[in-house]
């Protein structure tokens, strides 16, 4: 699913992020403010997705690949001629005006961090769309035994001539090690294809993911894809 709702509450306090923090023990200093142990968990957690800016590259066989958040002002254009690919609306359903495809982006910019939008770069050039969010928090959940930090993806790539040539399966796999290898606190990488899409459940089972049931979200029936950090190195 890729819209989500509510925000998480910190920690039960009713209190905003700053607010909650000074409440369990830092100290308010303009220089040098002073956190206990209470505090560090709090403001780990503030943090939903530990930052895929900061994830790095990785390897493929295709080149360096790398994900960057999406900066609509930048990006806004390439991502609606994307959007409006027969083949990509024929699943994501934001064909239209630049107007469409910003209120989706903003949607999840304008949240709490639990989905981060981002540009796919291969060697520098951005093919790809990426969604990276909390599925443990998001609507998705309700459909599915969600474990604390399950992180789920989204992703297209915009490019036709990138489709079709198993493409797809490298970038998974490398999204899905980024992930696991900077999120310590996930165990899995969670995924939920519409069924229909044949190619895209493909590119998922040959990148080390499992289909593990069939569900019904509703919007579309969808293959529930998981990969597992424990099984990892062995697919």
């Amino acid at each position: 699913m890729r819209l989500t709702d509510t925000a998480a509450d910190y920690a039960g306090s009713g209190l905003d992020a700053p607010d909650a923090v000074y409440a369990l023990g830092a100290v308010r200093h303009t220089a040098t403010p002073r956190l206990n142990a209470d505090v560090l968990p709090l403001l780990a957690e503030a943090d939903l997705l530990d930052s895929p800016a900061t994830w790095g590259s990785a390897t493929t066989r295709a080149g360096a690949f790398r994900l960057e958040p999406v900066r609509p002002g930048r990006d806004l254009e390439l991502l609606t001629g994307w959007m409006n690919d027969p083949e990509v609306a024929a699943y994501w359903e934001l064909a239209g005006p630049a107007a469409v495809t910003a209120a989706h982006l903003r949607s999840q910019l304008d949240g709490d961090g639990r989905s981060i939008p981002c540009l796919g770069l291969l060697d520098g050039t951005p093919m790809s769309y990426w969604e990276i969010y909390r599925a443990d928090l998001d609507p998705l959940s309700r459909h599915y035994p969600a474990r604390p930090h399950d992180t789920g993806i989204h992703l297209l790539i915009g490019d036709g001539t990138n489709r079709g040539r198993g493409l797809g399966a490298a970038l998974l796999r490398a999204v899905a090690d980024l992930v696991l290898g900077n999120r310590p606190r996930c165990t899995r990488v969670i995924a939920e294809p519409d069924i229909r899409n044949t190619p895209s459940v493909s590119a998922f089972l040959n990148s080390g993911f499992r289909c593990q049931a069939e569900i019904d979200l509703p919007e579309k029936r969808a293959a529930l894809m998981v990969r597992e950090r424990a099984l990892r190195n062995l697919l």
